[in-house]
């Protein structure tokens, strides 16, 4: 099992989108944040699974996140 870093950002007309730092890219939209760590875990897993498939070692997760105060 491995652990990678999402990022979450609501949109202005209040939607969800997620993306998964250090995978290739590849992102999600959700009617809400719930819905789109939902639909993330899934496509990460379905891109791992493919990745199985094909013989291909997953990447190893090597983001960092942060956040800063200014």
């Amino acid at each position: 099992m491995s652990t990678y870093n999402v990022v979450y950002e609501r949109a202005p007309d209040g939607t969800w989108s997620a993306a998964a730092a250090g995978l290739p890219v590849f992102a999600v939209g959700q009617d809400d944040r719930a819905a789109a760590e939902s639909a993330i875990r899934s496509a990460i897993a379905d891109h791992l699974a493919y990745l199985a498939e094909s013989g291909e070692r997953p990447p190893a997760p090597t983001t960092e996140i942060a956040t800063v105060t200014v």
